[in-house]
């Protein structure tokens, strides 16, 4: 029995981590799985006579997430430089990159934010977006500081929509489904207020 650790990418809840062990458990040749969604790992015990890395690898893949063996990441360290920083796991790796896209979103949010909501507590704002005869502007406004946020955080709506399709959807899922229908409504709303007042 070859026992293995991989690295897993694209997981952000439980039934992430579920989807993923019970496609590597299908494979002819698993006696063991386990995946732990904190670490982004897992850990398989298989015969190798009859299943070899690749196979996992593309189970992973197939399921809609991503898997790198632990030994050829291990690999990839031993061959950068001295001077190469020490390894980061995928979890620090995911975790920064979330940060990132956090940071990032909260430019654009902040005064989305500020206004669709500002003239409901009484913050001062543009003249040019207030009022019925600005209602195109305003909406329009609002939909130009969507886009980069929807840019940012378009892995959500990859994974979503991929997992969705794999008929296991997940918490991205749900994120790309919900915004989705927001954004169309949204889009549907600024041609109604356009036809009003063509």
């Amino acid at each position: 029995m070859q026992k293995e650790q991989f690295d897993i990418t694209g997981m952000t809840c439980s039934a992430c981590s579920t989807r993923v062990e019970k496609s590597v458990a299908k494979l002819p040749g698993i006696k063991e799985v386990s995946v732990n969604l904190l670490k982004n790992s897992m850990v398989t015990s298989y015969d190798e006579s009859v299943l070899d890395t690749a196979g996992i690898v593309q189970a992973v893949e197939k399921a809609g997430y991503g898997a790198i063996p632990k030994a050829s990441a291990q690999n990839k360290s031993r061959t950068t430089t001295p001077a190469a920083k020490p390894e980061v796991s995928t979890a620090q790796a995911e975790y920064k990159q979330m940060k990132q896209r956090l940071l990032l979103s909260a430019l654009f949010t902040i005064p989305l934010f500020y206004i669709s909501m500002g003239h409901m507590m009484g913050w001062p704002l543009p003249s040019s977006l207030l009022g019925m005869e600005n209602a195109i502007s305003f909406a329009f406004t609002q939909f130009l500081l969507l886009i980069p946020v929807v840019f940012i955080n378009f892995k959500y709506y990859r994974m979503g929509f991929k997992t969705l399709f794999h008929g296991s959807p997940n918490m991205d899922s749900l994120i790309a489904i919900g915004s989705s229908a927001a954004i169309v409504y949204g889009i549907y709303a600024i041609y109604k207020i356009g036809i009003g007042f063509g």
